[in-house]
């Protein structure tokens, strides 16, 4: 994921592939809430880090034998095998030590590694250059997998930064016999070959991809625990049993399935338990779901076709009766008034708006707006019309020559002016200056 609203000024979000500020492009994050409250006692402090490789694929905690304080981002370079590692430092500080317990691995460990330094330009560069193999290397395997006809199904390499371990993650049914696998994968690749088998909720959070819900897979974002998900789950939310729609990308029971379970179990609590069969005076009606949203129960009568929704209150008084032997005239369902749909029918327009009718109501709005400036603004004395002279329209010329204006004298610099410019005027059209 790239965050959007990252304060490194780098354009489009940080792309920077896990090692911004905010942690929010790495996958698996985790957010410090405790890294800028001082610590009273710096002895009894956390000396382990959690470091993360590929992204937040894979984690992994590494002892800070040297003290040095290291903040969440940095790359270090830590113990591999036969050689050394590059990673990112995800968490650091007391939510270590939490982790550390909920994973049930001890602090004190002998057996754990160590970080040995950050890392300089030369552990980045054979880390950069070996990770650029790691895509070409899962095709190979691949293909080396299928020839030898092994029922298993490869999801990720992930070569050791120093180019002497290859890690390959995959995932089966059954068995696999990896003798002749590793003598050509190590022949081809000419590392020391380490086979992992990872479960197919854990080969789904590798790969990564978007959940019928539009979001990210919760597996590959944030999820760690994989609890079982059952058939039950489903029952208990009324929901169908379709394999198709029921199932995640892994072909499992889909997580999510588990999110709202508690809080159905909770609402069933205040429905009965034994009340699958009501005794009717018209046959036996059958209890076909829950409504736990508006607590009814469905029921349907034996060799019906009609459901009967029974509010909690009446199938107890129903069931009471049943013990004593009475069985009732009358489910007496309740009657759900059904949200009145508008039908949009078809309906022609073409004609009623015309260029006309648009121009028309933009000059009726350019009135009103007028004539609110008007009422908006004092009123002004209003002058008296001088008498002029009529309207010279229809008038004969004759008649139009005593309604002229004289002309007025020109000035006599404006009349030097106009006598030098018809001077300097040719008489002809087709007269040309000589220049």
């Amino acid at each position: 994921m790239g965050c959007g609203n990252c304060g490194t000024g780098k354009p489009n979000g940080c792309q920077s592939n896990g090692s911004c500020n905010t942690g929010s492009c790495n996958r698996m994050n985790v957010h410090d809430w405790l890294w800028n409250l001082p610590m009273s006692d710096a002895d009894s402090a956390c000396k382990v880090v959690e470091v993360s490789f590929n992204q937040g694929s894979r984690k992994d905690y590494y002892r800070n034998a040297s003290l040095q304080y290291f903040e969440k981002g940095d790359m270090v370079t830590v113990e591999g095998v036969n050689g050394f590692d590059v990673g990112e430092v995800s968490l650091t500080g007391e939510l270590v030590r939490l982790q550390l317990k909920k994973k049930n691995i001890s602090e004190f460990g002998v057996d754990m590694k160590k970080v040995l330094r950050l890392s300089n330009e030369r552990d980045l560069e054979l880390f950069e250059k070996n990770k650029a193999r790691e895509k070409e290397a899962l095709m190979k395997s691949r293909i080396i997998a299928k020839n030898l006809n092994l029922d298993m199904k490869l999801i990720e390499v992930e070569i050791q930064a120093d180019g002497k371990k290859g890690t390959f993650f995959y995932t089966a049914d059954d068995r696999v016999d990896f003798r002749e696998l590793i003598k050509q994968y190590a022949g081809e690749f000419k590392l020391k070959i380490e086979m992992r088998q990872v479960g197919i909720r854990q080969g789904a959070a590798k790969v990564g991809g978007i959940g019928s819900c539009g979001r990210e897979l919760c597996c590959s974002t944030w999820l760690t625990d994989f609890k079982s998900v059952t058939t039950t789950a489903a029952r208990y939310q009324n929901l169908s049993i379709n394999q198709t729609k029921l199932s995640g990308q892994c072909g499992r029971l889909k997580c999510c399935l588990n999110y709202e379970l508690d809080t159905y179990l909770d609402a069933l609590q205040y429905f009965p338990d034994n009340a699958d069969v009501l005794e009717t005076a018209k046959g036996t009606a059958i209890l076909i779901k829950k409504d736990i949203f508006k607590n009814l129960m469905w029921y349907i009568l034996q060799g019906g076709a009609k459901h009967y929704p029974l509010t909690i209150r009446r199938v107890k008084e129903i069931k009471q009766l049943n013990a004593k032997g009475v069985k009732v005239d009358d489910l007496q369902p309740v009657e759900l008034v059904p949200a009145k749909e508008i039908e949009h029918g078809f309906v022609d327009v073409v004609g009623h708006l015309t260029i006309g009718n648009l121009e028309k109501t933009s000059q009726r709005n350019k009135e009103k707006q007028r004539q609110q400036r008007r009422e908006g603004q004092p009123k002004q004395p209003q002058k008296e019309h001088r008498q002029g002279p009529p309207p010279q329209r229809n008038m004969p010329p004759q008649q139009k020559k005593q309604y002229q204006k004289p002309n007025k004298p020109r000035p006599p610099q404006q009349e030097k002016n106009r006598d030098q410019t018809n001077r300097n005027r040719p008489q002809n059209g087709n007269d040309k200056r000589e220049g």
